[in-house]
């Protein structure tokens, strides 16, 4: 018979009740079982390791001991002390469900994945080679496998060859886009690996110099003529032992997009173990929404027809991540298909909008907490509820107040408490309450002190604690 694991979670004063609530509820068939140690402070982000060594006197029979996610300080070194291991767990409480994988989402390394990413420097002519350089630096550190030279109709760049073999001397795997002979050859000169694109009106002058060179091509149909067109330029590639990829080319939204996504099962049918490469630009690009699902929904396509390949630009700002997106697309959805189960509850980077779920506070446990405050520090949290949509509450040790604005609820904090705030505790209650109205409209979690959730684009915050704690450091 397996002994259930003991665990020991820490907290502070204000945060008892609800970190009950929440174990008590995660706890239910596991095999593991816990009990809760307050320590002599009011909230938990004032926690330091140091403060747990002097305090805490773990009961016998414990197995480990689960700190709050703020609370700072060596873990090792308190571990030693307590005779256990110590872990830091989520900064939100509301987070240990998950944390301790009882919420259905299991912790997933995502290291594999089957899909290339070509990464479009759009009008790279018109960059120095210091600068395209170090966008591509950015792009690769985005997830992209390969930089895609955009270059401009109509344009010459005579630095083509030079700038080629800059990036490839930089260790950057390099493609070049053009139609243009002289163009072609240059980047071929200085290392480029492959050639966007090659149809009928250019199969004769560049099957046998992709040939000479080494490179692979991306063949595309004339559009007029369909796949019936792709025949003999792959006829060609192959009798020239040149490799080559099928772009069908996905077409915008309103302009073919559906009958373009046709062409691509249709080419998977004629040609079942041809590399294949799809664009995604002429709809992320060319359709003002949100990139990320779109990008999502493109990879799955590409995924299961086994399209090997995405090229994907970031030119306009709603798919300023676009990279980014696609590479935990591939991730997320090679896990899927390799085990057979949903791309859910594996992980919510691409969750950016709103939340994977608004668990937080509700106004019975809010009241509670609301009676037990004995200082003026204000506290902040959003109830996501039918309720109006939501309340915003804002509490101290003098009262509890609510309101869905925030300029309401702070001029009722104001005349009704009499302070007059210093100018920094002013400027922190107000930022603080733009990000509560925000979590409300949105549907976001909340949590004090802690940036917005906006998944793989989130930027994490230093606290206000945090931040007096480093200046007094200084």
């Amino acid at each position: 018979m397996t002994t259930k694991e003991r665990i020991l979670f820490v907290t502070g004063r204000l945060a008892e009740l609800p970190l009950r609530d929440v174990l008590a509820g995660a706890s239910g068939g596991t095999g593991w079982s816990w009990d809760v140690a307050v320590l002599g402070v009011s909230v938990a982000a004032l926690l330091h390791t140091d403060l747990v060594a002097r305090r805490l006197d773990p009961p016998e029979g414990f197995d480990r001991v689960v700190l709050p996610g703020w609370c700072q300080g060596d873990l090792e070194t308190l571990g030693r002390a307590l005779g256990m291991p110590v872990d830091r767990g989520p900064k939100d409480l509301y987070d240990l469900p998950e944390y301790l994988g009882v919420a259905g989402r299991r912790q997933e390394s995502l290291e594999t994945y089957s899909i290339e990413i070509l990464a479009e420097i759009n009008h790279a002519s018109r960059l120095s080679d210091d600068e395209l350089v170090s966008e591509a630096q950015r792009l690769v550190d985005s997830g992209a496998d390969v930089i895609d030279l955009g270059m401009v109709p109509g344009e010459a760049w005579p630095g083509v060859e030079t700038a080629t073999r800059r990036l490839v001397e930089s260790g950057f795997r390099v493609s070049i886009d053009s139609f243009d002979r002289s163009e072609v050859e240059s980047a071929l000169a200085g290392g480029a690996e492959l050639v966007l694109s090659c149809d009928p009106s250019n199969v004769d002058w560049l099957s046998p110099l992709a040939a000479t060179a080494g490179a692979s091509v991306v063949a595309i149909p004339t559009m007029s003529a369909g796949l019936e067109s792709l025949g003999p330029v792959l006829d060609r590639l192959a009798d020239d032992g040149v490799d080559f990829r099928i772009d069908p080319i996905l077409e915008p939204i309103g302009l073919g997009f559906a009958s373009s996504l046709e062409r691509f099962f249709e080419a998977r049918r004629r040609w079942p173990r041809a590399e294949m490469m799809m664009g995604t630009g002429n709809v992320t690009e060319l359709t003002e929404v949100d990139s990320a699902g779109v990008n999502m929904i493109l990879a799955a396509i590409c995924q299961e027809l086994r399209v090997g390949s995405v090229l994907t630009t970031e030119v306009i700002n709603w798919c300023r991540s676009s990279v980014m997106e696609l590479d935990l697309a591939r991730r997320l959805l090679h896990h899927s298909l390799e085990r057979g189960v949903l791309p859910k509850h594996v992980d919510s980077g691409l969750v950016m909008l709103r939340d994977s779920s608004v668990r937080g506070e509700e106004a019975g446990t809010l009241e509670q907490l609301a009676a037990g405050l004995t200082d003026p520090n204000f506290r902040i949290f959003v109830e996501h509820s039918d309720r109006r949509g939501g309340v915003l509450h804002v509490m101290n040790r003098d009262g509890h107040w609510q309101h869905t604005d925030p300029y309401e609820l702070f001029d009722t904090v104001l005349a009704e408490t009499g302070l007059d705030l210093s100018s920094q505790h002013a400027f922190y209650l107000g930022y603080e309450l733009a990000k509560a109205r925000t979590a409300l409209t949105l549907g976001k979690r909340y949590v004090q002190d802690e940036a917005l959730n906006w998944g793989r684009l989130t930027e994490p915050e230093i606290s206000a604690v945090h931040r007096r704690r480093l200046g007094e450091g200084q």
